[in-house]
């Protein structure tokens, strides 16, 4: 005798992970409308799976109604890259990378309304900021948080920061939201995410996208030290090694 009450439950949850799948794709926000058209799914359908993914925290729905990547989703997309196969590969990657430009290197990645370090390879010189794989830092005053913020809509920046001002860290940090704007349009049309002391006094980084086959960033490569070592100016002849670095890790992440 068929099982349909079974059967029921496997096509529920392939139509919520078609819905998951396709709000993980977007660019930017969708809305109800256009989930429903993508998905191929009827409206009353897709309305239901958003509504429970919503409870969830898988999905996330903004005062307009529009829905985008959740915080348990984005949570779970990091530890996915925390365990996976290819992690060996890439912390092989950012060796190198460390021992070639002589300052910690990290790879990040956004999770909600922070950066994520997913993972890290310190310096051996005894100067050095140390922070713990999987700590988290605010976005408009680190190099990889501006580099993130600089490839999302407007909109999307003012409803992850709020109206401002932001909060401020040190004496250099960007509490200004129209200060803050101008300089990611300048991260926008250089491609490389900076911060000289404006999350942490006397320290500087740098860094660069790592891109999908469509350009759309989803993590980054940084480096950074004290300003006494690493300043924004001497970190421009690491660009090329960040962003060879780069490459070698889109690579091993598009077939994780």
């Amino acid at each position: 005798m068929q099982n349909t009450g079974s059967a029921g439950s496997v096509s529920s949850v392939l139509r919520a992970l078609s819905v998951v799948e396709v709000v993980a794709n977007a660019k930017a926000p969708l809305t109800l409308d256009q989930l429903t058209h993508l998905s191929a799914l009827p409206k009353p359908t897709v309305f239901r799976i958003l509504a429970l993914l919503v409870r969830a925290g898988v999905v996330w729905r903004d005062s307009s109604k529009r829905y985008a990547v959740g915080r348990r989703l984005s949570a779970l997309a990091v530890q996915v890259q925390l365990h996976a196969a290819e992690w060996a590969e890439r912390r092989g990657i950012l060796a190198r990378l460390a021992a070639d430009v002589g300052e910690t290197c990290n790879l990040t990645m956004l999770d909600g309304d922070e950066v994520v370090y997913v993972d890290r390879v310190e310096t051996t010189l005894p100067v050095r900021l140390h922070m713990e794989i999987g700590s988290r830092v605010p976005l408009h005053c680190t190099a990889s948080g501006k580099l993130f913020l600089s490839r999302l809509p407007p909109k999307q920046v003012a409803h992850i920061l709020g109206r401002g001002p932001y909060t401020r860290y040190t004496d250099q940090t960007i509490t200004d939201p129209c200060v803050l704007e101008r300089a990611l349009r300048k991260v926008r049309m250089d491609s490389v995410g900076t911060d000289s002391g404006e999350f942490l006094v006397g320290s500087s980084c740098l860094a660069v996208p790592i891109e999908d086959q469509t350009g759309r960033v989803f993590a980054a490569v940084a480096v950074h030290g004290p300003m006494q070592r690493l300043t924004l100016k001497t970190g421009l002849k690491y660009l090329p090694l960040l962003r060879d670095a780069a490459r070698e890790m889109a690579a091993t992440m598009s077939h994780s």
